[in-house]
């Protein structure tokens, strides 16, 4: 779906996913097909403008990753630097 160039071309890759969904009757599959029901505007959407949130995420887990390491930092400042330094230095490579 998401490789698709059209909206009519991913509701036709949607229709076949529906209908394999549906031979299957598998429960996995089943909840597959429900999540991209509830998201299918969203999924409209990255498909017209190509838009994602990648270096939101990116960036959350290079903070997450962050916060395992600095277990050791006595001062606020001092983790929260290294926060910034370390995503600067993600912005500017």
């Amino acid at each position: 779906m998401l490789r698709t160039g059209s909206l009519q071309d991913a509701e036709l890759a949607k229709e076949r996913l529906e209908e394999l969904v549906k031979a299957s009757k598998q429960p996995e599959t089943t909840r597959l097909w429900r999540t991209i029901c509830r998201w299918w505007k969203e999924i409209e959407v990255l498909i017209v403008t190509g838009a994602t949130t990648g270096k939101v995420e990116a960036n959350n887990t290079s903070i997450k990753h962050i916060k395992r390491i600095a277990r050791g930092y006595r001062k606020p400042n001092n983790y929260t630097s290294v926060i910034l330094l370390r995503s600067a230095a993600r912005t500017t490579a």
